[in-house]
């Protein structure tokens, strides 16, 4: 069974912890029996009108469990990780879910904060109207409109990049298409002519291997130049602190 932490708004600006960040680092306070899959940033919409702090990026911890038994367990363990990490000021909200209660509604509210300024209560009455936990923990809680749109995202399965996936970050750079398959990132070309990237071929990441939710799952867009693959990048590595 798979359970969707959603989370928000926990960081202001030059906080040492991000929101991606905070988000990885639920792993360790995961209880015996629950195993992250995959760690998610989405990007919401930018616009002078929403008081986000950097980015308007909200994160989603994905996670399997044994049974449902174990979700008040979970969903109490995301809130103390949460009211302790979150920086002073923030509006910090949280959404935990299973994919099921993800509704046709709850989908499209997630699409439509990726372009249309949404309110909170739409937010609240969207989650109530499907069975979604949906909490604010700090601040003026607006933090709830980002947590239902990562776990409403997440559930689409097309939308956002993955801060965290089965150690992603401990791969080397450069890696092999059949390392990648082997920690089950599928390399996907996006030349013209849709070819396969041959499984010994070598990728460059960059330092910053960044795959995408495409259909579900954990895909590695790559192009080939110059003769060499290479996996779309984002920026060194010291600017890790918000992911």
């Amino acid at each position: 069974m798979r359970l969707l932490i959603g989370i928000d708004d926990t960081d202001v600006l030059g906080a040492p912890i991000g929101t991606g960040r905070l988000a990885r680092m639920f792993e360790k306070k995961l209880p015996a029996g629950v195993r992250l899959w995959g760690v998610l940033r989405h990007q919401l919409l930018v616009d002078a009108r929403i008081p986000y702090t950097s980015h308007n990026s909200p994160a989603c911890v994905a996670v399997d469990l044994d049974n449902e038994a174990q979700i008040p367990d979970v969903t109490q363990r995301a809130r103390e990780h949460i009211k302790l990490l979150a920086s002073p000021g923030s509006d910090p909200g949280l959404c935990v879910t299973v994919p099921d209660h993800c509704t046709p509604a709850v989908i499209a509210f997630g699409l439509a904060c990726t372009q249309d300024i949404v309110t909170q209560q739409q937010a609240r009455t969207t989650a109530a109207e499907a069975g979604i936990h949906l909490e604010g923990l700090g601040g003026t809680e607006d933090g709830v409109i980002g947590a239902l749109a990562a776990v409403a995202l997440t559930a689409y399965g097309w939308s956002g990049r993955f801060l965290e996936f089965n150690g992603l970050r401990r791969l080397p750079d450069p890696v092999s298409v059949e390392a990648l398959i082997a920690h089950g990132l599928l390399p996907v070309a996006l030349d013209q002519d849709a070819s396969v990237p041959p499984a010994r071929a070598m990728i460059t990441t960059n330092g910053w291997l960044s795959p995408r939710l495409w259909g579900g799952r954990p895909i590695v867009p790559v192009s080939l130049e110059n003769g060499s693959w290479t996996a779309p990048g984002k920026k060194p590595r010291d600017a890790d602190i918000a992911e």
